[in-house]
């Protein structure tokens, strides 16, 4: 059910967002609420205990949500917040935002590129990377994101969104001990 909870109450802000031609708007204000979320409202937040607190009235939740929102981010925004506190939603407010996020990027065609190696990249072969994948996808431009894992031997894997291109080393010797395996199978 979460997923259809982001989904419906993220697609109805995201709609409206293009439909109004707000969408850069609406795209600041979810990164700033989702970077708030993450950066100042975690499981031991007081913000979090208050509007989980099964004693204090959602009016109160309401009020609250209201006061902290109001004027800092678009009003329908606001609006949506007020209504996931009535319909006791708030916990999913950060899953919200991200599809709101995810959403726009994909409406701009910013992709995000997550690259693990097994050594650090040079500037040079970073640029070369994401030219490549500028050429190769529809997107207009790239997020990317750099991660060192020695395991992977060499070569490198890229993930976009679902899809994975993997040209490492590690997964090559998997591969071609999955195929040993096979042979010796096969010969018995």
């Amino acid at each position: 059910m979460a997923k259809l909870i982001e989904k419906v109450y993220g697609d109805a802000l995201f709609q409206l967002a293009v439909e109004e031609g707000r969408v850069d708007e609406f795209y600041d204000a979810a990164n700033r609420v989702y970077k708030l979320l993450h950066e100042y409202v975690g499981d031991d937040s007081m913000i979090a205990h208050i509007l989980a607190h099964p004693k204090i009235a959602r009016e109160e939740k309401v009020r609250l949500v209201e006061k902290a929102f109001r004027g800092r981010v678009p009003d329908e925004m606001t609006a949506l917040f007020m209504l996931l506190v009535e319909k006791n939603h708030m916990d999913k407010l950060d899953d919200v935002m991200l599809y709101v996020i995810q959403q726009t990027k994909e409406y701009k065609r910013i992709g995000v590129a997550h690259v693990k190696t097994a050594v650090p990249l040079t500037e040079e072969q970073k640029k070369a990377v994401e030219k490549r994948l500028l050429e190769t996808t529809d997107y207009l431009s790239f997020e990317m994101d750099y991660k060192t894992d020695p395991a992977l031997i060499g070569g490198m894997v890229i993930r976009i969104n679902d899809r994975v291109i993997d040209s490492s080393i590690q997964s090559k010797l998997y591969a071609l001990r999955r195929e040993l395996s096979q042979i010796q199978v096969n010969n018995l």
